[in-house]
């Protein structure tokens, strides 16, 4: 088995190498990553000439979107090139650390399809931030509305079987893609079995000094999305899955 790796990727000169040296430290024989695609969101500042010497050392696979789309997009295009049997998300910003990737690996090799690293199956991540608060809450929406046991909806770290992203009718071209990713699985799951598992991670947040891209709007799109995916998927198998499945 092989591990895709996709990492999204806008205005993030400052940390974007350091991911992608982490993530490279785990490269096959010696540990799970099969390739790595990177998905440059038309960044612009000095993201394209930096995953320049990656691309050419044939490190990476990179994938440029034209203008500007959205993290939604950027990971629905990685999904379309990905080929590994497994695949994650990383962030680019070093909120999360690829040294937690194998754990979430392990999982899969012990039979789990779906294996999400939550920020909060130990400790305390900073319950009182707004941030914290509001995943805290979205998660316990998305129990409610897929009856799986998820205890951050929200994490950058989700590894899932491939060809069940591939399967999966994504649409969402912002950070809704996390919740439709989400109902669109236990949606799935109704019908075929696919063994979720968790896994505790590190997680460093930052502010937007620093770039952090995601407020208050993004929160209520994801409420918006665990409504609308559950109530479209409830009406027809054929708004989760894509047209192929269903012949």
């Amino acid at each position: 088995m092989t591990l895709t790796v996709i990492i999204p990727v806008y205005n993030e000169e400052a940390t974007i190498a350091t991911v992608i040296e982490r993530v490279l430290a785990l490269r096959q024989p010696n540990g799970p990553v099969g390739e790595i695609i990177v998905v440059d969101d038309a960044s612009t500042d000095g993201t394209s000439a930096i995953l320049s010497p990656f691309v050419e050392q044939g490190l990476i696979r990179l994938v440029r979107h034209p203008r500007n789309r959205g993290k939604g997009a950027a990971i629905r295009n990685g999904i379309a090139a990905a080929t590994g049997t497994y695949t994650i998300f990383q962030d680019a910003d070093l909120e999360y650390e690829p040294a937690d990737i194998p754990m979430l690996w392990c999982k899969a090799l012990e039979g789990a399809a779906v294996v999400y690293g939550s920020r909060f199956v130990t400790g305390n991540t900073g319950a009182t931030s707004f941030h914290a608060i509001a995943n805290r809450f979205l998660s316990f929406l998305a129990r409610c509305m897929t009856g799986m046991p998820i205890t951050d909806m929200e994490t950058c770290y989700k590894l899932v079987r491939t060809d069940v992203l591939k399967r999966l009718n994504l649409r969402e071209e912002r950070f809704g893609i996390e919740p439709e990713i989400t109902v669109k699985i236990a949606l799935l799951g109704c019908h075929e079995e696919l063994r979720y598992a968790e896994v505790p991670i590190t997680y460093r947040p930052r502010g937007y000094s620093e770039g952090k891209k995601i407020g208050f709007g993004d929160g209520v799109k994801a409420i918006y999305c665990l409504i609308r995916y559950r109530i479209e998927g409830l009406v027809s198998r054929s708004s989760y899955l894509k047209d192929t499945t269903l012949q």
